[in-house]
């Protein structure tokens, strides 16, 4: 059930992208697994189109992706470093492959919108969520740094930076001096005899 409703609305991203169809035609009968514990655990076999169908049971995966379920909200948000974070196994040219497609590929929001309320609300509906995703940004990055500054100055939780910074540098000339001051003694052993 839920690999049906899952591989509809990548059918629908993939007949928009006609460029991820041709890649995903070279890996025509392979099987990806997509595995987000304890939610998701789906099977989609690339066909001749390069499209995907739910895969049969008992089909030998040939790309496994595991996803940290804490990972997810960066993936929504299009964080390029997530990727690094997927753990993957099996073949490895077909998971680069499927990786590739999912970095690039789009949906057209506005797009798809225009057909159902025209272009004109749909543009509108489209900017409005834009201007919604850069307040809650900017919402999260201002609390944020408040929250740094209470800690810093407030309610000294945190060092501040610069005292961070003082304090490595500090210990950078203990260790130097150690450092030489064991040559020194070293040179004064060698000079007198025990």
């Amino acid at each position: 059930m839920l690999a049906s409703v899952a591989t509809a609305p990548l059918n629908h991203l993939l007949r928009g992208e006609s460029w991820a169809r041709k890649r995903l035609q070279s890996c025509t009968g392979k099987t990806a697994r997509f595995r987000l514990p304890p939610f998701i655990d789906l099977a989609v076999t690339v066909q001749a189109s390069g499209e995907v169908s739910t895969a049969a049971s008992g089909v030998p995966d040939d790309a496994v992706f595991t996803l940290d379920p804490r990972l997810l909200p960066r993936l929504l948000v299009r964080d390029e470093d997530v990727y690094r974070e997927i753990r993957i196994s099996g073949d490895s040219a077909f998971a680069e492959e499927v990786l590739h497609i999912g970095k690039n590929l789009h949906w057209d929001v506005e797009q798809d919108l225009s057909g159902i309320f025209g272009d004109i609300l749909a543009h509108r509906v489209v900017r409005a969520g834009d201007s919604l995703m850069h307040w809650h940004t900017e919402t999260i990055h201002n609390l944020s740094q408040t929250l740094v500054e209470y800690w810093t100055e407030e309610h000294t939780l945190l060092a501040k930076p610069l005292d961070m910074l003082a304090f490595t540098h500090e210990v950078d000339l203990l260790r130097d001096g150690a450092a030489h001051l064991e040559e020194r003694v070293k040179a004064l052993n060698k000079k007198v005899p025990l």
